[in-house]
């Protein structure tokens, strides 16, 4: 539960009335140094949205939050699972998902943004209002919503969009009750020191990440030259993304669209967040399996599934940002199946026409 220590720790500081001092490193890395015993450091850098969440593990003494934190999130994420499809095989080869020994190590929150993102999409058709606030609980990982208000006024999706509206105000009322604006001050001048260090600085480990801007940054590029690649794969995959969500097609495939562009669209994704390309891969195993797999298909399925065992270490020693590559594999084959059904489509309209 490595970087769980930093959701313990400002939620502990936040519970004592010091809820700025999260964002404060020197403060924070005092007390995990106390807490562990150990000269390891693993900042806070939420929003204080998820401050919240982090006050109310912090309750519990860190063993047992650690535990409750990683059942509940896994919890959550398995739901998820059952709802794109009740196969027992798919919710076997979820758990096998190499991510989730990743997530489970690490004690990251790829389980919830998992569940999260998945269950917006999977309520968008039924229960729209639903749908709604769970995107707005993403807000604490505002780096993955930039597609989300896109696809929805793209859909028509206003009830989605005002209850994701009013649930992200709610947070931040929540917060501003609880702790007035000094704490989103301290999260703001927080900001700068992050990106530059942890992000561009690459304190985490350029390898970790699985973004276009990693993959420059890998490669010895600089920061600038990262940030211009990654806008233009930010910017054809919300283009491809948003063509596929006014198409005529399967919600499966839109949804699997919607969560592996999500990924692409932002340079600030690391290897335990392919917990959601593991919701869209069973998107897409359960639309084959009503609809029949196209030749590859399941080839590019297996080798995103083992994606996480060795991606990593291949980025370290070779390095080879496979991750990005495999990212940009699945989207291409949803985006070669969401033209396939329309051309099915097409002409099968054809035939009723003739007749």
């Amino acid at each position: 539960g490595t970087d769980f220590s930093s959701f313990w720790s400002a939620g502990r500081l936040a519970l004592a009335g010091h809820a700025s001092s999260a964002y404060d490193w020197a403060t924070l890395e005092a007390l995990q140094a106390q807490t562990h015993g150990v000269d390891l450091f693993f900042p806070w850098s939420y929003p204080p949205m998820f401050l919240a969440v982090a006050a109310l593990v912090a309750f519990m003494p860190y063993v047992p939050a650690l535990i409750a934190w990683q059942a509940a999130t896994l919890a959550a994420a398995v739901a998820a699972l059952r709802a794109i499809s009740p196969a027992p095989l798919l919710l076997v080869a979820g758990l096998g998902y190499p991510i989730v020994l990743v997530c489970l190590g690490h004690g990251q929150t790829g389980f919830l943004t998992a569940a999260l993102l998945t269950g917006g999409v999977l309520c968008l058709e039924r229960r729209e209002a639903l749908a709604g606030i769970l995107f707005g609980l993403l807000a604490y990982k505002p780096q993955f919503g930039l597609l989300i208000p896109l696809v929805l006024v793209a859909g028509g999706y206003w009830r989605a969009i005002a209850a994701a509206g009013a649930t992200v105000l709610a947070g931040v009322g929540l917060t501003l009750a609880l702790w007035g604006w000094p704490v989103w001050q301290a999260f703001v001048d927080s900001m700068t020191l992050t990106r530059s260090i942890v992000f561009e600085g690459g304190s985490t480990g350029f390898e970790k990440f699985q973004s276009a801007f990693a993959w420059a940054r890998l490669w010895g590029g600089s920061a600038t030259a990262a940030y211009l690649l990654q806008a233009v794969v930010t910017t054809g995959a919300a283009a491809a993304c948003l063509w596929i969500w006014r198409q005529n097609v399967g919600f499966r495939l839109k949804g699997a669209a919607l969560l592996t562009a999500t990924l692409l669209s932002t340079p600030y994704v690391l290897d335990y967040d392919l917990t959601v390309l593991g919701m869209a891969l069973a998107l897409l195993v359960a639309h084959g399996l009503e609809h029949g797999f196209r030749p590859w298909e399941k080839t590019v399925f297996a080798l995103a599934w083992l994606l996480p065992s060795g991606g990593r270490g291949i980025a370290m020693l070779l390095p080879l940002p496979v991750g990005f590559a495999v990212l940009a594999m699945v989207f291409g084959l949803i985006l070669a199946r969401v033209r396939a059904e329309r051309h099915n489509e097409s002409v099968f309209g054809a035939e009723l026409r003739a007749a």
